[in-house]
């Protein structure tokens, strides 16, 4: 099953299972979100009433987007203003449209038995941190619909110039050329024309 949704302005068209890159949206990871305005809804080829239909959505984790620069310039004004900025977007992954869930698939028993949950020593701010990342690699991975969210910040090895081709010498500059100069007064002045 599969259906459009409307959000934040733009319309997606998702199916049970998907994770999807939206507008930022109210809530923190792990929320329950529900889509009510579905434009479109079908089976195959099969078409289905939207009326009361709703998609369930659960939040995975709250992101920025890439960095954009804004730069406006006024020539001959010394007028320029430079400002960045990064979208707010949210992650979701479709938990159900209709009555129609998603497939889970079957988790792995932990290791030594019966342990503590992953992350739970952890702060708030390293699990979000750490739900970036393995959203990233999703990206990466091809899993999340959308653009990628993760960090546009350089790397250290980018930061010091590993990745800079190394420079070309610079052409040596030629002794000064007198072809295109100005002819001496001298040769200049002629002669005054004959009767």
């Amino acid at each position: 099953m599969f259906a459009v949704v409307r959000t934040g302005g733009k319309q997606y068209r998702v199916h049970p299972g998907d994770k999807i890159v939206v507008e930022k949206l109210d809530g923190n990871a792990g929320d329950k979100v529900t889509l009510g305005e579905v434009l479109l809804a079908g089976d195959g080829g099969n078409l289905k009433k939207t009326d009361g239909l709703t998609v369930a959505a659960e939040i995975v984790a709250q992101a920025k987007g890439e960095k954009v620069t804004v730069f406006k310039k006024r020539r001959r004004h010394n007028y320029r203003r430079k400002k960045g900025h990064r979208q707010q977007h949210t992650i979701l992954r479709i938990v159900a449209i209709g009555d129609h869930k998603a497939e889970k698939p079957a988790k792995a028993a932990p290791k030594g038995g019966e342990g503590p949950k992953a992350g739970a020593g952890k702060s708030a701010a390293a699990r979000a941190k750490e739900t970036a990342e393995t959203t990233a690699d999703q990206h990466e991975a091809g899993d999340v619909v959308g653009t990628p969210t993760e960090s546009p910040a350089p790397s250290n090895a980018k930061a010091a110039g590993a990745e800079k081709p190394a420079k070309k010498a610079a052409p040596k500059a030629k002794a000064a050329s007198t072809e295109n100069a100005a002819p001496a007064k001298a040769a200049a002045k002629k002669a005054p024309k004959k009767k």
